[in-house]
């Protein structure tokens, strides 16, 4: 549930999630998913199909997207392929087809002009993300960047969140997460931090609607209007 008339005072950071938030991934992951499905002699998959898996890390991606037609117990024998199938693929083809959100590199600028610190806490891993805030000029905006190999666990866990409030120094309350699925409010809310959903994005398929968040935004250029 949505709850509306949160404070935004006294936030000196923020937490940002990357695909479905900043960056509009989907075409590459639809390519990708498809490469392995035709590896292994499988009907390729409408992006909305694709869509709806996104945001879980690849593991959850490349399993889903192959349990559509296999049982478990091929599950069980080709997945282990089926996941160095996706790496080698979606390596090829890792911000071809991405490209940023309206208003994402002016939400960016303008938190930084409100002298917010910024971190980029993301479940994809590192080998792509790093190249992909490179490719869509982003990173030199991001003072910690957490990725979803970078530490033992990722959203919903909180483990991600929590570093980032160790490294700048700051209190829950004073850092907001911003992010498109419920992986990032349940990550928010377990971490103790405010948290604000873009209203587009992926989110498995669900409404926005209904997520635990403190607030719906358009864009990150809003978001940063909200905060103070």
């Amino acid at each position: 549930m949505m709850r509306t008339g949160a404070p935004f005072a006294a936030i000196r950071a923020a937490i940002i999630d990357l695909d479905g938030t900043m960056v509009d991934t989907a075409l590459d992951f639809h390519a990708a998913v498809n490469h392995v499905r035709e590896d292994f002699s499988l009907a390729p998959l409408d992006i909305e199909a694709v869509r709806q898996f996104v945001g879980r890390g690849f593991r959850y991606l490349v399993r889903n997207a192959m349990a559509l037609d296999w049982n478990e117990d091929q599950l069980t024998r080709f997945i282990p392929d089926a996941e160095a199938s996706f790496l080698k693929h979606y390596e090829a083809v890792n911000g071809q087809w991405s490209k940023l959100y309206p208003e994402v590199v002016e939400g960016l600028e303008k938190m930084r002009d409100k002298g917010l610190r910024l971190a980029c806490v993301t479940n994809k891993q590192a080998l792509f993300s790093i190249p992909l805030l490179h490719k869509m000029g982003i990173h030199p905006c991001f003072e910690v960047i957490y990725c979803g190999d970078t530490l033992p666990k990722m959203k919903p866990d909180p483990m991600q969140m929590t570093a980032v409030f160790k490294d700048f120094e700051l209190a829950p309350h004073e850092v907001v997460a911003i992010g498109d699925s419920t992986n990032d409010s349940l990550a928010a809310r377990a971490a103790g931090c405010p948290v604000l959903s873009v209203s587009y994005g992926y989110n498995y398929g669900r409404p926005v609607q209904e997520m635990d968040s403190d607030g719906i935004v358009q864009s990150l250029l809003e978001a940063a209007h909200l905060i103070r």
